[in-house]
């Protein structure tokens, strides 16, 4: 009786959320159930959402994998609920090309300000960069490239990335979408976590 009652409560949820998503609502109830299998008390922490991200989708910078966690924590509790898990994924896997850019400068925001800092742009770039002979020559080569993506990027030249900046930038050029460090799956991966967590039979 207790897993029919579950069942109900997880479709009603699923009924609720899927219209806010690019899911169906049998794809949301997938997507609740692996939520169910990784949660805590109905949240899941920072330590939790990082292996889901690394071992599902390849992300390995610390700093970009916290900011992803960030992004889907949208009232900032430093865990993920279940409306957050669900609307993060939509975003995540199936965004349209706006909400796939948000999302990127949101992460790439790193202190929430609302700009690309050239700061910003120097740390997540440096570790990056295959090391030189030297360190400082290393150095060198980041401050070189921070420079070249902010004369490319920084349209009304005011040393900093705005998001009109970087969707501007974007537009023009795809590939400079993840400029900063891989924050979205790729194709394969989004297939492969797709079909072995939201494509299961419903039960």
């Amino acid at each position: 009786m207790a897993s029919i009652t579950a069942r109900r409560n997880l479709d009603k949820k699923a009924e609720e959320l899927f219209k806010e998503t690019h899911f169906t609502k049998d794809e949301v109830a997938s997507l609740l159930r692996m939520f169910e299998d990784y949660a805590k008390h109905e949240k899941i922490d920072r330590g939790t959402f990082r292996d889901i991200l690394y071992y599902n989708f390849g992300l390995t910078e610390d700093i970009l994998m916290d900011r992803v966690f960030k992004v889907f924590d949208e009232d900032n509790d430093s865990n993920i609920n279940m409306k957050e898990w669900v609307c993060g994924f939509s975003k995540f896997l199936r965004g349209t090309t706006k909400e796939k850019m948000d999302f990127c400068f949101n992460v790439y925001d790193l202190n929430g300000n609302g700009y690309i800092l050239r700061e910003e742009i120097h740390h997540m770039l440096k570790d990056c960069m295959v090391k030189s002979s030297t360190e400082e020559d290393a150095e060198e080569n980041v401050k070189e490239l921070v420079e070249i993506v902010i004369k490319k990027m920084d349209f009304d030249h005011d040393g900093k990335l705005s998001p009109l900046d970087y969707t501007t930038a974007v537009s023009k050029e795809n590939l400079l979408l993840q400029a900063f460090g891989k924050c979205l799956p790729g194709r394969q991966e989004v297939d492969t976590f797709t079909d072995k967590y939201i494509k299961t039979k419903q039960s």
